[in-house]
């Protein structure tokens, strides 16, 4: 069943492209118009041809009637009558009551081809006739006169070639024409697809630009029309773009640093008040706006991270063991939950420490947040990936909320509940760090609480050490 639904989803697939692409819907209508074109031309020609070859069928039956004729008025008409190597092959000649008197071998035997014209007093005869699907065209002349009692007819028949008769000349037609439709319809699908080319080549270049990479350019081709000017508005729009989100990058950037300095420095005077001897009144309110500016200064590093992150600032990578990191980040943690390890040695992955710490401090500080009464933290290898999973027993993130959670400044109602004065940036920097070094962070299904799944790729192995020389 599947490979049956695979199939009709390709063919489905392959109908779309064929009815509702541009270059489908041009093949299809210019096949259409042709065979439109084409059955008129087909009809018109067969009719040509048929003319054709019983008008020669006509000019070649007519000398051998004159023969004949001689031979009548002569009295010498032989039965069978012979044929000559100019005659055609189907002769006879017919007494006014239908009787035929003499006939070619072809004919012995046979009635008379057109047994009506004497009786209807015609003259002259040059018609079709058909028998049991066996057409011929004859050629007639009325003799009056002879000695054989009275008026006689002389027909000259010759079938027309093999080829020009009936339903075969029609199928040869239509398979002529079904060529020369299939001809036009694949050279239209070529000639279009070269002429948009170069805008599936614009297209799969957009896909492959991302935030980070808007200094990439899409190609421009050298058509001179429509497809060159749309190339050069897209890389003039990329142009603006970059520009925009470079002020955007400078702006947050700066700001940052602006606002860290005079944070720093109502952190530090607002310490040395704490420091002075109990009992003042304002004590609480200073600690209240510690708190605040303990919340200002993560808001900005969290926005300086970003910032970082998008412009895909480069730092200094390491060989880093995900197990010894991990270990070492809670054993460094205030226990505010119990968190438990279960690591195994060897996920090696190339990355900066600091950012990967910050990943991990980002993870464990959402499941402390969210905990009932445990965290776990696991690392292990699987299949050529370093995996590190940070666990819960908290009430979990619904289905359709998992990639909100990744969302910039986003908090679902349950994190704003437990932790008011959060930025929501914490799982957003982690998941762009993952993405930075080639990895993934995701929420995979957990029996109870949440599951927050990190994946690298592993390190490759370091290469050996050169051999010592001997002394």
């Amino acid at each position: 069943m599947t490979q049956e639904r695979a199939a009709h989803a390709r063919l489905r697939r392959h109908l779309a492209r064929l009815l509702y692409s541009v270059r489908g819907r041009a093949t299809v209508l210019t096949v259409t118009l042709s065979a439109a074109v084409g059955l008129v031309c087909l009809a018109l020609s067969l009719l040509l041809i048929r003319d054709y070859a019983y008008n020669q069928a006509a000019e070649r039956a007519a000398p051998t009637v004159e023969r004949v004729v001689r031979e009548v008025y002569q009295g010498r008409l032989a039965n069978p009558i012979p044929v000559g190597p100019d005659d055609v092959p189907l002769i006879q000649v017919v007494a006014g009551d239908g009787a035929v008197l003499a006939a070619s071998p072809d004919l012995r035997g046979r009635p008379s081809l057109v047994p009506h014209a004497v009786r209807e007093n015609e003259i002259l005869v040059n018609r079709q006739v058909c028998d049991r699907g066996d057409c011929i065209w004859v050629v007639g002349l009325r003799l009056g006169g002879t000695r054989y009692g009275g008026d006689v007819m002389v027909y000259a028949g010759e079938r027309p070639a093999l080829l020009l008769r009936g339903w075969r000349l029609v199928a040869e037609g239509v398979a002529l024409l079904l060529l020369v439709l299939a001809v036009i319809g694949a050279w239209t699908w070529w000639t279009i697809g070269r002429a948009l080319a170069p805008v599936e080549r614009i297209r799969s270049r957009m896909a492959e630009i991302t935030l980070s990479e808007l200094d990439q350019r899409v190609p421009v081709p050298s058509t001179g029309g429509e497809i060159q000017r749309l190339a050069e508005t897209v890389n003039a729009t990329l142009g603006r773009l970059e520009d925009a989100t470079g002020r955007e990058r400078r702006f947050i950037s700066d700001a940052s640093h602006d606002l860290r300095n005079p944070i720093a420095g109502l952190h530090t005077r607002l310490e040395v008040l704490l420091e002075e001897d109990d009992g003042h009144d304002w004590k609480p309110e200073v600690r209240a706006a510690l708190l605040d500016t303990d919340r200002l200064n993560d808001i900005v590093s969290d926005l300086l991270e970003l910032s970082r992150l998008d412009a895909r600032a480069p730092a200094p990578a390491e060989r880093v063991d995900l197990a010894r990191l991990a270990e070492r980040e809670v054993e460094r943690r205030p226990q505010r939950v119990p968190i438990t390890t279960r690591v195994v040695y060897g996920a090696v992955v190339e990355a900066n420490v600091l950012r990967l710490a910050r990943v991990l401090g980002n993870l464990l500080s959402n499941a402390e947040r969210h905990a009932a009464s445990a965290v776990e933290v696991s690392v292990r290898a699987e299949g050529g990936e370093a995996v590190l999973e940070v666990a819960d027993d908290g009430a979990g993130v619904p289905p359709e909320s998992r990639e909100r959670v990744f969302e910039r400044f986003a908090r679902l109602p349950e994190s704003r509940r437990r932790d008011p004065g959060g930025t929501g940036l914490g799982l957003p920097i982690a998941r762009e760090i993952a993405q930075t070094y080639g990895g993934s962070l995701t929420i995979a299904d957990s029996g109870r609480g949440a599951r927050f799944v990190l994946r690298l790729p592993l390190a490759d192995p370091p290469d050996p050490a050169p051999p010592a020389a001997a002394s």
